[in-house]
């Protein structure tokens, strides 16, 4: 079993920055691959970012590349995604989520953080 608890959401105007966090616990077998995910009301969740924890390789949406960071600190069991440059679109909540594998489903989900950018 995998827990995932996210924070650091908040209230930002556009073009200021949020990083968000989300604490894994349980097997790390099972959560090797952390990915962040949004949704914002009215839309499908779609996938924002991947780290493989062991390796530190990175996969970004076209969406948010150059603009947000995934990154991990193994020793304390946590995955980053720094956010520059917000804009209003990124208003969403956000959610981390883990599998075992790339290619593979998400089997473990946070409850997910609320993300809002004013104009």
């Amino acid at each position: 079993q995998v827990q995932l608890v996210e924070s650091g959401g908040g209230l930002v105007q556009a073009g200021e920055s949020l990083k968000l966090s989300c604490a894994v616990s349980g097997s790390i077998g099972s959560s090797n691959v952390v990915g962040w995910f949004r949704q914002a009301p009215g839309k499908e969740r779609e996938f924002v970012a991947r780290i493989i924890r062991l390796l530190g390789n990175t996969n970004y949406a076209d969406s948010v590349k150059g603009r947000f960071t995934i990154s991990r600190d193994n020793a304390k069991n946590t995955v980053y995604l720094q956010m520059n440059n917000l804009k209003s679109e990124d208003t969403a909540v956000y959610y981390c989520a883990a599998t075992r594998r790339t290619g593979e489903s998400y089997d473990y989900w946070g409850q997910g953080t609320q993300v809002t950018v004013s104009s």
